[in-house]
């Protein structure tokens, strides 16, 4: 081979492959987290011990803890880790989330709660480490909406997939309801052990930011406990606003993927395996759609206030849903997907959007991990106390009832007092970045 035709240096790889390379391993790494942690929740687990207390509220409270905590943990974590750390750090986990599913097939009663307890503690760090890869770029919208469509669509695929499996393994291998639900959720974490090692290798040959990037978002870097301090002290406020919006947020989008069977047979539907895949489908479109339309918007104010206003679209949205089944119900799935949208619309652009742009229009060293488990820390903090709580209003024969009309009520409250605080956030952070020059894409 001649000398002369060889290259020097290697050719850059076109943005445009590299954006779609990102987003496909964050997509398919997050995507297949979800096995490994909701599709036990396709099941009832009402046959297996025939206690008095609803035993699927306390498995997903338990879950939930665990979750929680890793949240708690994920503040710092989540803040300091290295990228060069963030893969090997992802497939550990992923494992030990496996492991204690195996473990909660064979426990006995009750220490398969506990199981579940352990399935929770290492995944609540997953989104940050995730997420590390993808922000500070000025595609940074459109990747994270594609990210944050991986945990809506999965939501009613790992029911579909729970479901699935619950019913091949009743129907071809004769295993009893209560052997199945425990079975389940291990044997569908196996189905995705290769893929999820596949995504999670494509994440780790992801470039960092350019300098192009860097310039229009600012530089990301791991933080120190003083800039975590002197964020939190500089932007309270603001950042109060918004934690409490996720909040309730947090809630409501929590307790409608979690007990999405209940809610539509409460509405009257029949629900089949792949009508949670759909419903999905559909929100995950239009909050994908929403927010990433955002990376268009090159002022990092405008944008903020843009994805601001995609916040109250989406309270508005929950509100005249929740009239229309008091005054004229629509279909139980059109009103799964309409709840579904306006609810995922302020929780997708808290991921997309707000932090990450409040980084840039700041110029603050901080990274969009920090602030995101701050808010997701608190916001789980609600749900584990709606959680526990759950038995003292919902009984076993009334509860898909009382379920629908409590959370279709809690929309609207919630609703009323989110777009309170999306105001009060407008205000605070309306007096930063004032001399912010027009960047561009």
């Amino acid at each position: 081979m001649n000398a002369d035709s060889v290259p020097l240096h290697p050719q850059p790889k076109p943005l445009w492959s590299i954006h779609l390379w990102a987003v496909t391993a964050a997509f398919g790494t997050y995507f297949c987290m979800y096995m490994y942690r909701k599709p036990f929740t396709a099941a009832s687990f009402s046959e297996d011990g025939g206690q008095d207390w609803d035993q699927k509220a306390v498995l997903v409270s338990a879950q939930v803890i665990g979750y929680l905590i890793s949240k708690i943990i994920g503040i710092r974590v989540v803040s300091e880790v290295r990228q060069d750390q963030r893969a090997w750090l992802l497939l550990t986990l992923i494992l030990l989330a496996h492991v204690s599913l195996l473990l909660f097939a064979i426990a006995p009663a009750p220490w398969h709660i506990v199981c579940l307890f352990l399935n929770g503690l290492p995944l609540g760090i997953v989104f940050g480490l995730v997420l590390g890869f993808l922000e500070g770029r000025r595609m940074t919208e459109a990747l994270t909406a594609g990210l944050c469509a991986s945990f809506i669509l999965a939501g009613g695929v790992s029911k579909t997939v729970g479901q699935t499996v619950l019913e091949f393994t009743q129907r071809s291998w004769q295993w009893t309801v209560p052997q199945s639900e425990r079975w389940m959720p291990f044997l569908a974490g196996c189905l995705f052990l290769i893929p999820i090692a596949c995504f999670i290798w494509m994440l780790s040959r992801i470039p960092p930011p350019n300098e192009q990037d860097e310039s229009a978002r600012s530089k990301r870097e791991p933080m120190t406990s003083e800039d975590r301090k002197r964020i939190v002290r500089t932007y309270a406020g603001g950042l109060a606003a918004l934690s409490l919006m996720y909040l309730l947020v947090t809630i409501l989008r929590s307790l409608r993927d979690d007990f999405a069977p209940e809610i539509l047979a409460g509405l009257g539907a029949t629900v089949k395996p792949s009508a949670y895949a759909t419903i999905d489908f559909w929100v995950a479109l239009i909050a994908m759609v929403a927010n990433g339309s955002s990376v268009f918007i090159a002022n990092n104010r405008r944008a903020l206030q843009a994805s601001l206003g995609v916040c109250c679209l989406g309270f508005a949205v929950t509100l005249a849903a929740v009239l229309l089944q008091w005054t004229s119900p629509v279909s139980p799935e059109g009103m799964m997907i309409m709840v579904g949208a306006g609810l995922y619309l302020p929780y997708v652009a808290v991921h997309t959007t707000l932090f990450e742009r409040i980084i840039a229009l700041t110029r603050d060293r901080a990274n969009v991990g920090f602030l995101m488990y701050m808010a997701d820390a608190l916001g789980y903090c609600g749900y584990v106390a709606l959680m526990l709580g759950k038995n003292f209003f919902f009984k076993s024969s009334e509860k898909a009832g009382n379920i629908v009309s409590w959370f279709l009520t809690s929309c609207a409250i919630a609703s009323a007092i989110c777009l309170i605080l999306i105001v009060i956030a407008m205000v605070r952070f309306s007096r930063f970045g004032s001399t912010e020059t027009e960047p561009t894409l």
